[in-house]
């Protein structure tokens, strides 16, 4: 562990006001240099979305501690190539971390989440990277138990290593850390998002609709991220960037001409 000589990088996709980013700075400054790069507004949902046809702004809003803090009216994924790029291009970033998140991002959630996004494209450029959600939506969100087994687990990721190609998605149940029964690593349980459109009308007349829905699961075994939560566990899952379903590549050769 390189301790105090190690240069992180800290992204989010709810935004420089959310109380989260506060707690990931408090555990990040205990590893390294840290610098701060999130978007200027709420940006939760976008997956691995990127800015491509308006111009990315990027400002610097607080110098607080050592640590420098920039906006921008990117996504988390943006906020990733801002700090490769731009910001830290004469360093080598040595760890990204995204979050802490409001609200859970496991099962499903993953593939819709910017949080998980901006960890997964620190992975295209061999940066390690963790993303940490706390069970908790709430704008005034007790992180106290996120905070504390985040130190933990990065402590022990940077001490050990994680996989090339491959970063962490660590999920925090809603409990008080006395409540918290130890770690869990996780793979991903079967679930799907059960959705509607709630269509309303506007002042002028006109439709609009606002999506809505809660999360299915369709199991619970002792190995899956939702058991581990259900179970007052911290679920650790590795997460890859290669989306291939490599079982099904023989079964499918009958395509090959």
């Amino acid at each position: 562990m390189r301790d105090k000589e190690m240069t992180i990088l800290v992204v989010n996709d709810d935004g420089f006001e959310a109380r989260g980013l506060e707690a990931m700075v408090s555990i990040a400054r205990n590893f390294g240099n840290v610098t701060v790069v999130v978007p200027d507004r709420t940006r939760s949902g976008m997956g691995h979305a990127i800015t491509m046809n308006e111009p990315l702004r990027l400002s610097n809003y607080k110098n607080e501690g050592g640590i420098s803090y920039w906006r921008t009216n990117g996504t988390p994924v943006d906020c990733v190539k801002l700090g490769e790029k731009v910001l830290l291009r004469d360093k080598k970033i040595d760890l990204v971390l995204s979050g802490i998140n409001h609200g859970s991002n496991s099962s499903v959630s993953l593939i819709y989440s910017g949080t998980m996004a901006a960890a997964i494209e620190a992975c295209f450029s061999n940066m390690p990277a963790i993303g940490i959600s706390l069970l908790d939506y709430s704008p005034n969100a007790d992180f106290t138990a996120a905070v504390h087994y985040g130190k933990i687990i990065v402590g022990k990721a940077i001490e050990k290593g994680i996989p090339a190609g491959t970063c962490l998605n660590v999920n925090v149940p809603k409990v008080p850390v006395d409540e918290i029964k130890g770690v869990k690593v996780t793979r991903q349980c079967d679930g799907v998002w059960q959705e509607d459109l709630l269509e309303r009308v506007d002042a002028f007349g006109r439709k609009y609709y606002w999506l809505t829905g809660h999360l299915e699961h369709k199991e619970f075994e002792p190995d899956t991220c939702e058991w581990a939560l259900n179970n007052n566990f911290v679920s650790v899952q590795p997460v890859q960037y290669d989306l291939t379903a490599h079982k099904h590549i023989p079964e499918l050769k009958y395509l090959e001409l």
